[in-house]
C-alpha cells in the first residue's frame, strides 16, 4: 500500500512538473485561442506509457460546444479548456476560459485516477483559466451549467 501511494506521488509530481505538462507548443495553442481567437477548444489526454500531457484535439473558431462535447470520448477520461463568448446584461461583450476534468463512469478506475492526480499539474501549468468544472456525464457540463457559472 505504502508503495502503490509513493509511485502515485512520484506519477503526479512528473505529470505536474513543467516539462512535461506545460511545453511551448501548448502554452502557445493556449495563447491563441484566449488572444488570438484561433481556437474555440483544445482537448488534451495523457499517454499512459509515457505518462505525458498531449493535445488530442484543437477545434477551429467555427467550432462551439456541441463539437467540444462530441470529441469528448464517452469511455476516456480527458480534459477541456473551452472558450466562452457572451453578452452580459450591460450588453457588454466578455469571454472566460473553462477548465474541464472529463472522467465519465465508464472509463478505468486506473485511468481515473491517473486523471485525478494530474489535475492540479496541468491546471497550474495553463495560465489564464477562470473556471474549474468536473463532469462524469454531458449534463454535469452542459451549456446552462456553463452559461450559470459564467454569470
Amino acid at each position: 500500500m505504502a508503495m502503490a501511494f509513493k509511485m502515485l506521488i512520484r506519477c503526479c509530481r512528473s505529470l505536474g512538473d513543467d516539462r512535461n505538462v506545460g511545453d511551448r507548443r501548448m502554452q502557445n495553442i493556449l495563447y491563441g485561442m484566449k488572444w488570438k481567437k484561433v481556437h474555440r477548444f483544445i482537448v488534451f489526454k495523457i499517454n499512459e506509457a509515457s505518462r505525458l500531457v498531449t493535445v488530442d484535439k484543437v477545434g477551429g473558431p467555427g467550432e462551439g460546444y456541441d463539437e467540444l462535447a462530441a470529441s469528448l470520448p464517452p469511455d476516456d477520461c480527458r480534459y477541456a479548456v473551452f472558450d466562452f463568448d457572451f453578452v452580459t446584461t450591460d450588453n457588454c461583450k466578455k469571454s472566460k476560459i473553462f477548465f474541464i476534468a472529463w472522467s465519465p463512469s465508464a472509463s478505468r478506475i486506473r485511468e481515473k485516477m491517473l486523471y485525478a492526480t494530474s489535475k492540479e499539474g496541468l491546471r497550474r501549468a495553463l495560465e489564464g483559466i477562470h473556471y474549474d468544472m468536473q463532469a462524469t456525464d454531458p449534463t454535469e457540463m452542459g451549456m446552462d451549467v456553463i452559461k450559470d457559472r459564467a454569470k
